[in-house]
């Protein structure tokens, strides 16, 4: 096998999204916090010419060693250019790549999903749209990459089963500390630039992927070839460049400026009406319950109205950024209070249902006490009767056996069920004790869904 080097073109990631709105009439993909907080003239004034630049490459490579499948590896890479800019909390989505006829994309939060670390996870692109029951094994491998030696990149390796209902994404929240990340001596920043990839399979052989995988990708032990759709997209970048000239650094900001009013031509406008409806159905889903909103399975409708507001146009409106922002941001929180909600009541009745399981073995164990008595009694009868009817011995005998047998048969299930109550009795303070944790996670939840609802309710005349 050998390896095959490719030239890939790299484009400016915020540049090029901006060139397929104004040429595909498509919108671009920024994040909501950015489209609330700034217009494109005021990404200008905020940052200057310095923007951040997000590159993204994907190549295939074809593994030796495979024992099932098709042995190949998608191998994602990112470069993450003027790292420092990132704020802590901040998120970013790659574009979306097909591995095994599915799209997925890598979320990273450079200073951290609110820990110290940068964090990484890979996602199923547009879960929504999931058949039901869809899954998909999936090896992957993460790696933030030291460009001075790359043996000294930090390397993970994981295996995880997608699901379309509960695991659209995976990964690590403390992937690599910012501590460390940002050592001067280390070469994980270099430059500015954080070197990101990941490597995906759905091949079930084990042990596909590896830290030295990782590390060797560029040897000559693996072949690559491009990811499906590169090339076109690499072309389509082309052809966008001839159409669209870049201007030179120091007329970025005319540039930007007459970018903003050609944008507003292309972009789809929200009326006043369209928000104030769209903020309806969440005030709609705000008065349920978080268990009563998890059960009515209208969290799907609730994503175009979730479309809608972040779609429209604030200015108009006496909403603060920081109301926008977590607005925008209550998408995510909701669908996870509502699964917790779910979880807390289903511990409950963990309860419940045990406590059932607990009368039922009494209720039994009563009734083979009885029984026992009872044979027992017969037992004694009976042998009275050989004593006293000696020639009824052989019959009396026979009977004597069974009845010795059943004794013994409820004996035995006695035992069984004695050890099943024993062990329920050894368990019952944890249960006990979960119930009431799941009892406190339910209040909480509920009071955290009540603040959500007063603040839908205290917005619903400002928009």
């Amino acid at each position: 096998m050998h390896h095959i080097s490719r030239n890939d073109n790299k484009v400016d990631g915020l540049a090029k999204m901006f060139r397929y709105s104004i040429l595909d009439n498509q919108s671009f993909d920024v994040p909501p916090d950015m489209i609330l907080a700034f217009s494109i003239s005021g990404l200008i004034r905020k940052f200057g010419s310095n923007l951040t630049k997000v590159m993204l490459r994907v190549e295939i490579l074809k593994a030796v060693d495979a024992e099932d499948g098709n042995g190949e590896i998608s191998k994602v890479t990112w470069r993450i250019q003027n790292f420092s800019s990132f704020k802590k909390g901040q998120r970013l989505c790659s574009e979306h790549f097909s591995v095994d006829g599915n799209k997925w994309l890598l979320r990273i939060y450079p200073k951290g999903n609110n820990v110290d670390h940068l964090s990484i996870y890979l996602c199923v692109a547009d879960p929504a749209t999931l058949p039901s029951g869809w899954s998909r094994f999936a090896q992957v491998g993460f790696a933030v990459i030291d460009q001075i030696d790359r043996t000294n990149s930090i390397t993970r390796v994981t295996t995880h089963e997608f699901k379309a209902t509960e695991s659209t994404s995976w990964g690590y929240p403390s992937f690599l500390a910012l501590s460390e990340l940002e050592d001067p001596k280390r070469g994980y920043l270099l430059n500015d630039a954080c070197l990101v990839e990941a490597y995906i399979s759905t091949d079930t052989t084990q042990g596909l992927i590896s830290h030295e995988l990782i590390l060797e990708t560029d040897s000559d032990k693996h072949e690559t070839k491009e990811a499906d759709g590169v090339k076109a997209a690499i072309d389509n970048q082309t052809t966008l460049k001839t159409k669209t000239a870049i201007e030179p650094e120091e007329d970025m900001n005319t540039f930007f400026s007459n970018l903003e009013s050609k944008l507003s031509s292309f972009k789809t406008l929200v009326s006043q009406e369209e928000a104030k409806a769209a903020l309806a159905k969440l005030d709609e889903a705000m008065n349920m319950t978080p268990v009563e909103f998890y059960n009515s399975g209208k969290f799907s409708p609730l994503k175009q109205a979730f479309k809608i507001l972040a779609s429209f146009n604030y200015s108009y409106t006496t909403l603060t950024i920081e109301q926008k922002k977590e607005l925008l941001a209550m998408e995510e929180s909701l669908n996870e209070l509502a699964d917790r909600a779910a979880k807390a009541v289903e511990d409950k009745s963990h309860l419940t249902e045990k406590e059932s399981m607990k009368l039922t073995v009494t209720h039994n164990l009563d009734r083979n006490l009885v029984r026992y008595k009872e044979v027992e009694s017969k037992v004694k009868q009976v042998e009275q009767k050989l004593a006293a009817f000696h020639e009824q011995v052989e019959e009396a005998q026979k009977e004597r056996e069974n009845m010795l047998a059943e004794q013994k048969g409820i004996f035995r299930s006695s035992k069984k069920m004695q050890m099943e109550l024993e062990a329920l009795e050894k368990k019952w303070a944890e249960y006990e004790a979960k119930a009431e944790a799941a009892e406190k996670e339910e209040k909480t939840v509920e009071a955290e869904w009540g603040r959500r609802k007063d603040f839908i309710s205290s917005i619903k005349g400002k928009i």
